[in-house]
């Protein structure tokens, strides 16, 4: 994780939330996004997004889960069929969480997959190399649900650079980072930064336009982040006036005439 997004939770995570006393009309949008990861928190997101009656979005990476299978294995067909029917977002996170290291010469690049044949070796990806790599999202999305992912992808760690944009843009997808107060803080130590901290920071920071991540599971927090503040985080910011929605529908990615 990078060193900015730690030091921004010091500045975020100060002061309690202030919420409105009764839900407010609708005033600002926040965009709920969520990369996979161990899937441990997979059925509790799904559940509390049909509760609150909220859409998503959603970067898929063929991820190891705590079921023993891969995130993008058949046995995750009906979860990601069910996510689709619901009309969330899907982006690309590049199949094998692949992590950008260097760009080379001639729009290359120096990368290191975290999973798939390759998992932990550096190796060099040309532009045509590294489109195949989102791409193979695609290809197996479609595999399980019958449906094509949206034109989006997220890099892994947020990672990106000149070549990676360029050959990303070159097939057909935008980069989507996220907002500095709507980093969640997942993935950071539980013992530095509490989840009561983190929600505070996010419920008082958080504007109208920016855009949330989190992870479906995270396997080093020793308390997760996702079953105390996720209902919490959505029912305050509600609280304050604020509604969600896809990046379909966020004005930098939505698709016009």
């Amino acid at each position: 994780m990078q060193a900015r997004a730690i030091a921004a939770l010091v500045m975020l995570a100060s002061g309690a939330p202030v919420l409105a006393a009764a839900p407010a009309a609708c005033k600002a949008t926040a965009y709920l996004t969520f990369d996979t990861g161990s899937q441990s928190q997979a059925e509790l997101i799904a559940a509390t997004l049909n509760k609150h009656a909220i859409k998503a979005t959603f970067f898929l990476a063929n991820e190891k889960t705590v079921r023993g299978d891969w995130s993008l294995d058949p046995s995750w067909s009906a979860y990601w069929k069910a996510r689709v029917a619901e009309g969330h977002a899907i982006g690309t996170h590049t199949f094998d969480h692949v992590y950008w290291q260097q760009d080379l010469a001639h729009g290359a690049m120096l990368v290191k997959p975290q999973f798939g044949a390759h998992g932990g070796q550096k190796q060099t990806m040309d532009a045509a190399a590294y489109c195949r790599e989102l791409r193979r999202v695609d290809t197996r999305f479609v595999e399980l649900t019958g449906h094509h992912i949206d034109p989006i992808w997220r890099a892994p760690g947020g990672h990106t650079s000149p070549n990676t944009l360029a050959a990303a843009q070159a097939c057909g997808f935008r980069h989507v980072a996220w907002a500095q107060a709507g980093f969640s803080g997942d993935e950071t130590s539980s013992e530095k930064f509490s989840n009561a901290q983190l929600l505070a920071g996010m419920l008082n920071h958080l504007k109208d336009g920016d855009i949330i991540m989190g992870h479906m599971g995270i396997w080093s927090r020793k308390d997760p982040w996702m079953p105390a503040n996720l209902d919490p985080l959505i029912a305050g910011l509600q609280q304050k006036g604020f509604c969600f929605a896809t990046l379909r529908e966020h004005p930098d990615y939505k698709k016009h005439p």
